[in-house]
């Protein structure tokens, strides 16, 4: 791991605003959401892995990619970082590239999704995906970077 996805955990908000655009801020570390059917991605179609846009982790294959009529793009799996792990901000390895934390904001309760590595807020996944996880990661296109294979 470089020194810095080290120091992920330790940039401060003015470092954070330095480093992403306004929109990228608001979505990735203030939790906010882009309006519905406005993302680059939401009707992108290519080969290829969509990564953090704040620390470039690899979040979700375009293979995972489906089209849910939500707004935002959808995803029914995340990428797994099987037996090399992805190494978290504060130094822990998790499989996963994400993690799951539940948020009661806006008076309902939802799974929030955050980048496993930096914390940033990608979007909430729901229960009422395709087969064959029935999940659906609705994700925010300013979250997301592309790496086309």
């Amino acid at each position: 791991m470089s020194n810095e996805e080290r120091s992920l955990a330790d940039l401060s908000d003015e470092e954070w605003r330095d480093r992403l655009t306004d929109d990228e801020y608001h979505v990735l570390r203030e939790r906010g959401t882009e309006p519905k059917f406005s993302g680059d991605y939401l009707d992108h179609k290519a080969d290829g892995t969509y990564t953090c846009a704040a620390c470039g982790a690899e979040l979700f294959d375009a293979d995972t990619k489906f089209d849910s009529g939500s707004g935002w793009p959808s995803f029914y799996d995340v990428v797994e970082h099987g037996s090399t792990g992805n190494q978290t901000a504060s130094g822990d390895v998790v499989d996963s590239a994400v993690e799951l934390e539940t948020d009661t904001r806006h008076g309902m309760r939802r799974t929030e999704v955050l980048c496993a590595r930096c914390g940033g807020h990608l979007g909430h996944v729901f229960e009422d995906g395709p087969d064959p996880t029935g999940e659906r990661y609705c994700i925010n296109s300013v979250a997301l970077e592309f790496d086309p294979e």
